[in-house]
């Protein structure tokens, strides 16, 4: 039973490492050109009185953020298991100084800090879950000061920043003229597809006008492009039997393979030119015994494109291909019933571009060089994909610190410089919405 659960661990954080890591998957990027204005406007507003005492609150707390680091990345998050770490997470919001806290019926925390102006919101989310499986052990090991833990650089150490932001806010009696949401969204991980974010803004909440994510490693990164794809379970179903006795009969594991070679050798072809396009079966199962024909077969795919014409083709292609496979292999069988395939979705991320002269973008990219790195334009999968895809002001910010091996058992997180990452964020933050007067 030990050997059974340790296999299933590790192949779900292997499948999953080739999930939305921001640092891993993330485009290099290119250098942001930033307009003087907005470069003018940052150092100006980090040189106010008020947002210099929130800068040395958060210095000040790098002992607790690392306690409370652990804390948090100790209680297990997988999509659609969040509710223990939301709890406690919403227990911090509220001891942070927010007006009012509240899980809404997804599972996403939320706490509201009111500003001058409630016709204005921002939202600065971290989302909540890890790829981990619930028994996924989660115990914080340390070497020298370097943090062993899976999930304790995606997302826990993002979600660190909110609490920090709000009590150095607090302390420093920071008021903004928008109100602000701070944000503990659920399902931004593999197979929670972004159901935190997409009910954010389904239309039916509160109207957020601009949205801040933390999911990302340095401040130099500043990710305005949202990398879409769709995700496909494909199963082909038959009676099954003995590889003997009822030899003869449709066999879905046949169908399988000829299905991914007609779409593997299709979208090779269509991938080499154009836009950036990518696909991957990244799991196949089936079967009985070797010596029984399967009943069922199936595999799992990823797809993705800078640009939706192309992922749409892409998948054209893939639906193409498995009916062509199917087609053959019920023309093949010498009895017994034909093959059915069904075809469920079970991802699908928006992409989108936002224009680098958003006022939120230089705001982000001025931070940046401020802290005294160049700002780096990227492209990813994360939160910030559902409003680029609206069309609504985002980006998504590193969350500082040094990490590494993100998706696995071995994942680390050193606190190198972390606090910086903390600051830049508040002062992003404030700069989107608007120090009070």
């Amino acid at each position: 039973m030990k050997i059974s659960l340790s296999i299933s661990i590790i192949l779900c954080v292997f499948f999953a490492s080739f999930e939305n890591a921001f640092s891993q998957e993330d485009e290099a990027g290119k250098a942001g050109k930033i307009a003087p204005e907005y470069q003018k406007e940052i150092a100006q507003l980090a040189q106010n009185k008020q947002i210099q005492a929130a800068f040395q609150v958060i210095l000040s707390e790098n002992k607790r953020n690392r306690e409370d680091l652990i804390m948090l990345n100790e209680i297990p998050a997988p999509p659609y298991k969040e509710e223990k770490r939301a709890a406690r997470f919403a227990a911090m919001l509220k001891e942070a100084g927010a007006d009012s806290v509240w899980i809404d019926k997804v599972g996403n925390v939320i706490a509201l800090r009111k500003g001058k102006n409630p016709n204005r919101c921002v939202g600065f989310d971290a989302h909540l879950d890890t790829v981990f499986p619930i028994e996924t052990d989660v115990k914080v090991k340390f070497k020298g000061d370097t943090l062993y833990a899976p999930g304790i650089g995606d997302n826990t150490r993002g979600l660190i920043l909110l609490p920090s932001i709000l009590r150095a806010m607090e302390a420093a009696k920071i008021e903004t003229q928008a109100d602000v949401l701070f944000i503990g969204t659920v399902g931004e991980e593999g197979l929670g597809d972004l159901r935190g974010v997409k009910y954010l803004f389904n239309g039916e909440g509160r109207k957020i006008d601009s949205w801040i994510a933390v999911d990302g490693g340095d401040i130099s990164r500043v990710n305005t492009m949202g990398l879409g794809s769709y995700r496909y379970r494909i199963t082909f179903r038959g009676p099954g039997g003995h590889s003997w006795g009822a030899f003869g009969l449709a066999n879905p594991q046949h169908a399988l393979g000829s299905a991914i070679h007609y779409f593997s050798t299709a979208a090779d072809k269509y991938t080499k030119s154009g836009a950036r396009t990518s696909y991957n079966v990244g799991r196949i199962g089936g079967g009985t015994s070797v010596n029984s024909i399967a009943f069922e077969s199936w595999m799992e795919i990823d797809m993705r494109s800078e640009f939706p014409d192309n992922l749409n083709q892409v998948d054209a292609i893939l639906k193409a291909s498995v009916k062509k496979a199917l087609d053959e292999h019920n023309a093949m069988k010498r009895m017994g019933p034909a093959l059915t395939v069904d075809i469920v979705k079970i991802g699908d991320r928006p992409s989108g571009e936002l224009p680098e002269n958003l006022p939120l973008i230089q705001k982000t990219m001025a931070v940046s060089s401020f802290f005294g790195e160049t700002p780096q334009i990227t492209r990813g999968s994360t939160n910030s994909n559902i409003p680029i895809s609206k069309g609504i002001p985002a980006v998504t910010i590193g969350r500082g610190g040094k990490s590494g091996n993100a998706h696995s058992l071995n994942e680390w997180w050193y606190d190198f410089e972390g606090h910086k990452a903390i600051q830049a964020a508040l002062l992003t933050l404030v700069a989107e919405a608007g120090l009070a007067k």
